[in-house]
């Protein structure tokens, strides 16, 4: 009975966030930083009937091994077009199978309650969230992480003398999926948390029971196809791109994303909001308090310190990179609650995230009075997705201290605030679109270019418009920022500038879309 219970509660929380998430699957644009440059990435492998290795406006792209970028090239194949709804499936899916393998990986030691409390807490943490609708590859390496170390630490602890065949076949199948997904942080992480694992168990020589020969032999096979390709493609020098300088310099003096080691230590507290001061906290006083006592506890603390301290080791850092930690910090919060008394630090570590919620709705009212403020934000679904958060925070904080509520129920109340307001705000995209992506403004850009009988595309002073050639069908002439265009009447040309820039195109044919504008030069 309570195994029903606790299915129809997971199945209500994967519908409700699926649900929540609608808005965005169906009406975000792409943005131009990654997402953009993706399928531009995509568009060019498919004309050049490449598979391996990839250009990028015709310059060697190694940074990423090709799994992605598969499923990217297999939507525009089936469907004929990149479709948002579509490329997020790929984010969304891993993210729900990531959460069921964690849920149904602590049954032994959590009842129905935590579990449903550490399925909010993952689902609802900032960063996990909004990755379960961002086109990138870390969702779908963080799933293969989760089923590798899952598969792991079910041959350490629960296979007797002799793992079972099965499972020492999908440990180096997972774990290769993970590296063909993002690179050598998908084996990094099962590699230095089984170590340190062993180690705390004081198995270590245990360590070529699970990284034996099979281990190896399969991550080798795998390799060798995939860089023999590489090579039959792109050449020694795309291979070399792919092998050293994609990863052992960005490793050790990062050229991309060059950061301190202590960035982690900053960046964890936002990317789990609105729950980092409850779980963090949790984990701190569990530890001090010496009461990590069962092998799940140790193995969930273990990757979770583990992956933290290896990516901080590592030159190039962004918060995503720490995605594959996230499932189990939080797990392991959530395991500890029962240790403690409901208490006022406990109560102080919701009531914080409680509060900020409660000013949403004053806060944009505030913001709605100055002139600079955005005009999309000037619409009654913001104002109803601000309304819903106020009323979220503001339960939440009267369920902490009265009597037959308390934490749990205030934790629930600020996770279906914060759903409600996702999915009431997100209707609201395709005016907010024009500031998120180039899908509007590429839209009117081919609207004048068919009314002018132009077809020479440039941008200038717009960041990364490299990948507009997936809206234009043909690519686009990046001029330099620091020289103004000049009009060539022999040679006509739609130009693509930001809307403050135009006042240095007086004179001429514009037209604004959000932020940028449209000039026939």
């Amino acid at each position: 009975m309570a195994t029903d219970r606790n299915n129809s509660q997971r199945y209500i929380a994967y519908i409700g966030v699926c649900v929540a998430l609608l808005p965005v699957l169906l009406l975000r644009d792409f943005t131009p930083s990654n997402e953009l440059r993706y399928l531009s990435i995509a568009d060019e492998a498919l004309r050049n009937h490449t598979f391996f290795t990839f250009t990028n406006q015709g310059v060697p792209y190694a940074d990423k091994p090709p799994l992605y970028l598969w499923l990217v090239m297999l939507g525009k194949w089936l469907l004929g077009a990149h479709y948002m709804w579509f490329l997020s499936l790929f984010s969304l899916i891993p993210t729900l199978i990531t959460i069921d393998v964690m849920d149904k990986w602590v049954a032994s030691e959590m009842d129905a309650k935590g579990r449903s409390l550490a399925r909010v807490l993952l689902l609802t943490s900032g960063l996990f969230l909004g990755l379960a609708v961002t086109l990138r590859m870390d969702m779908l390496m963080c799933m293969f992480i989760v089923l590798s170390l899952r598969v792991f630490y079910r041959m350490v602890t629960e296979s007797g003398p002799k793992p079972r065949s099965k499972d020492r076949w999908l440990f180096p199948v997972y774990v290769f999926l993970a590296l063909f997904s993002k690179g050598p942080v998908g084996i990094l992480v099962p590699l230095c948390s089984s170590v340190v694992f062993l180690l705390w168990k004081r198995r270590i020589r245990e360590f070529g029971r699970y990284w034996g020969w099979r281990t190896w032999g399969v991550l080798l096979a795998g390799c060798l196809v995939w860089f023999s390709a590489v090579y039959a493609e792109g050449g020694n020098d795309y291979l070399h791109n792919l092998l050293f300088h994609q990863t052992i310099d960005r490793a050790v003096n990062s050229f991309h994303h060059e950061e301190p080691f202590y960035y982690y230590l900053i960046s964890v507290w936002y990317s789990i909001a609105p729950w980092s001061l409850l779980i963090i906290g949790l984990i701190v006083a569990a530890v001090c308090k010496r009461l990590v006592s069962t092998d799940l506890q140790r193995f969930f603390l273990t990757v979770s310190v583990t992956t933290f301290v290896m990516l901080s080791c590592i030159s190039s850092k962004l918060q995503v990179y720490l995605l594959p930690a996230f499932p189990f910090l939080v797990y392991a919060g959530v395991m500890f609650l029962p240790r403690f008394k409901e208490n006022g630090w406990m109560k102080a570590a919701i009531a914080v995230p409680a509060a900020v919620f409660a000013v949403a709705f004053p806060a944009l009212l505030f913001a709605l009075s100055s002139d600079s403020t955005p005009p999309y934000l000037r619409q009654g679904l913001i104002y109803a997705a601000a309304f819903l958060l106020t009323a979220a925070g503001v339960y939440a904080l009267l369920s902490l201290y009265r009597k037959g509520k308390g934490l749990t129920w205030a934790i629930h109340s600020l996770a279906a605030g914060l759903l409600l307001a996702v999915f009431v705000g997100g209707w609201a995209l395709p005016d907010m679109n024009p500031a998120i992506g180039y899908g509007a403004l590429c839209e009117k850009a081919l609207e004048v270019s068919e009314a002018k009988g132009i077809s020479d595309f440039r941008a200038w002073r717009v960041s990364r418009p490299e990948g507009m050639d997936v809206y234009l069908k043909r690519p686009v002439s990046v001029l330099p920022k620091d020289e103004q265009p000049s009009a060539d009447p022999q040679r006509p040309a739609i130009l693509m500038v930001r809307k403050r820039d135009l006042e240095q195109f007086s004179g001429r044919e514009t037209w604004t879309v959000g932020d940028y504008a449209v000039v026939v030069l």
